[in-house]
């Protein structure tokens, strides 16, 4: 059998409780060498099961973190060293504790140190040898979304059935509760023009500490892809605002957590020409692989080999462009087995491997 020469690597994203020993001998025998790592407790005071992704209810995923313990040098170092003790990179860490980064989101007076927590953690990052940093610039984040039998065999997934504009309450921000004592009503909503401002704002401070300390920031696009979610303007809901976001500050340091799943689910162009377009100006800093049926606000995310997108049509487009960086599955339905998320991701993972196989021996 021919090696695997793939230029793209195959990756594995796990979220805070999973970034265990197991799991990463898991992603190794499933074929992966790359691993993403959620540090954000998305489950925090949440309840429910921990090996599905996150959905909530109108008061977010749970708990923020401590606002006054970022992530430490010596536990990002650890991290990684246990990372590659299984024989896998760390990559990448995925999303900002809004308990760090709310009022840069918000505007709040507290902005001003937590710009300042922002450039701590990406000097960290650096310091210990992990190359990327991904995040979602979003007042709202990730919300709205329902989950059923909705995938192949009626696997459990997640969707979307309409828009969802119900106000936040205070002392919520990306979906997870900040401030759980914060005055009753609701957060003040922002314009389109003022969220993309403080983008500016954010990109102007950050990107420059990024590039000394040799790390890449990624934005994620909005997921959902709507206008508004919970009456806050989103940034990157169409594949054409992605532009736009490079060219606020153009580097190598400012580049896209590509989201196959939602620039699909989005109402506007096309996937094929937005992956594309972006992996032709090198700014795709790592690549969510997923595939979905329909388009917001009512969509549902399927099995890899399920939905609306010709999966391997774009790693065509990724292969001739040159990008070299790690996919990852992203989210994928649960099986009916004993081990639902370790079986779906199985299953993803052993597609995108065979893909990038049969990719290579066509070339």
């Amino acid at each position: 059998m021919a090696a695997y020469y793939a230029l793209m690597k195959l990756g594995l994203g796990l979220y805070r409780h999973m970034l265990t020993r197991e799991n990463f001998q898991f992603a190794r025998q499933a074929g992966a060498t790359h691993v993403i790592a959620h540090l954000v407790d998305y489950f925090k005071g949440a309840g429910g099961s921990h090996d599905t992704q996150p959905t909530g209810t109108d008061r977010g995923w749970g708990m923020a973190g401590d606002p006054n313990a970022l992530w430490t040098l010596d536990e990002l170092v650890a991290l990684r060293r246990e990372v590659e003790a299984a024989g896998l990179r760390l990559e990448a860490v995925e999303n900002f504790d809004p308990a760090h980064w709310h009022d840069i989101l918000l505007d709040g007076p507290k902005k001003r140190q937590q710009v300042e927590n922002v450039k701590t953690i990406i000097r960290r990052l650096g310091q210990a040898g992990i190359p990327i940093m991904g995040y979602n610039f979003s007042i709202a984040g990730v919300c709205g979304r329902v989950t059923g039998a909705f995938a192949r065999g009626n696997a459990e997934s997640v969707g979307m059935d309409g828009p969802v504009d119900v106000p936040m309450p205070n002392g919520m921000v990306w979906n997870m509760i900040y401030d759980p004592n914060a005055p009753v009503g609701t957060v003040r909503p922002a314009t389109h023009d003022e969220l993309w401002n403080r983008l500016n704002e954010f990109l102007k401070e950050i990107i420059p500490v990024a590039e000394e300390s040799g790390v890449t920031l990624a934005a994620h696009p909005d997921d959902p892809p709507m206008p508004t979610m919970r009456g806050q303007p989103r940034l990157v809901y169409q594949p054409q605002h992605y532009q736009r976001l490079l060219d606020l500050y153009p580097s190598p340091a400012n580049a896209l957590e590509f989201c196959i799943g939602s620039l699909a689910e989005m109402t506007e162009g096309d996937i094929y020409e937005a992956t594309d377009r972006y992996s032709r100006q090198g700014r795709l800093a790592y690549v969510h692989f997923r595939n979905v049926r329909g388009k917001a606000p009512a969509y549902r995310e399927t099995f890899i080999d399920d939905g609306d997108v010709d999966m391997p049509r774009i790693l065509q487009i990724l292969k001739r462009n040159g990008f070299d960086g790690v996919l990852v599955p992203d989210h994928t339905p649960q099986m009916a087995c004993a081990a639902p998320w370790h079986a779906g991701m199985a299953y993803a993972l052993g597609y995108m491997r065979a893909a990038l196989n049969a990719l290579d021996r066509a070339s």
